[in-house]
């Protein structure tokens, strides 16, 4: 059967009164809804998705390994989230680590060190590969949005839940790099947006990439169960505070797995 898609954009309507909303789901059966899926929204730490996504493909050339270390300097300390910017110059991290930094805990550090390392260019012609075509990466993370003459990181939901999607299916990558990510982006320490209302146990899964900025609250990832994976990306622009865009989030990733079946 067909989903019904007409509590989620009531709930959008509900909840869209006091920010601007953007949303792309997908249904395990491959049905997508959105609302403002094509609009551009500051992307914030969802941007490390197809950085981790690009790190993955250089792993699978054989250009770089997941043991290559990486000595901290002062110099790559970023502001915003993280804790490397509160860690001794000197330090050594593995790339692992990075990757688990920048995913897990959303490292403005770590993110800048692994940007260096694949390049800007090869992650936005990997997001062109991946269909992404009206997001970019414009910058490193600096902890703000952009001020006038920097080029600010945009995101469309479509786009977005297109990046899941090859993660799912295993087309972003190798399938073993794939499952990787998957494991990666599980490990988000962050439960208060998609995962707020996950089921626990049995065969529920979920795992995503948050973003924050001032006035930015995002989500973007999948909740797998019984009959399959959703795919969901949630940008919230003009939001009140953290806490609201969060609730923002949440009752529309809630809603969006009744309509499709998930819950």
């Amino acid at each position: 059967m067909s989903v019904d898609w007409t509590i989620l954009g009531e709930t959008v309507d509900e909840l869209g009164g006091s920010c601007d909303i953007g949303v792309s789901v997908i249904s395990p059966r491959s049905e997508t809804w959105s609302r403002q899926g094509d609009v551009r929204f500051p992307s914030a730490s969802t941007a490390k998705i197809p950085i981790m996504i690009e790190v993955y493909r250089m792993l699978d050339r054989g250009e770089i390994g997941l043991d290559d270390l990486h000595r901290l300097r002062a110099c790559e300390k970023s502001r915003g989230s993280g804790v490397l910017r509160f860690l001794h110059a000197g330090l050594e991290l593995s790339l692992a680590d990075l990757l688990h930094l920048m995913m897990s805990i959303s490292d403005n550090t770590a993110t800048n060190i692994l940007i260096e390392l694949a390049g800007m260019d090869r992650i936005n012609a990997t997001m062109q590969s991946l269909g992404m075509n009206a997001s970019i990466l414009g910058r490193p993370m600096v902890g703000r949005l952009a001020i006038e003459g920097e080029q600010e990181n945009l995101a469309t939901p479509d786009d977005y839940t297109r990046a899941v999607a090859a993660i799912v299916k295993g087309e972003a990558a190798s399938t073993g790099a794939c499952q990787a990510m998957l494991a990666t982006l599980e490990r988000q320490q962050n439960a208060r947006r998609i995962g707020r209302h996950v089921p626990t146990g049995g065969t529920y899964r979920w795992g995503s990439k948050t973003g924050t900025n001032a006035g930015i609250v995002n989500d973007v990832g999948f909740v797998a169960g019984p009959v399959g994976t959703m795919l969901i990306a949630v940008y919230c622009r003009g939001t009140e505070s953290e806490v609201a865009g969060e609730e923002i989030v949440a009752g529309i990733a809630r809603t969006a797995m009744r309509a499709t079946g998930i819950v």
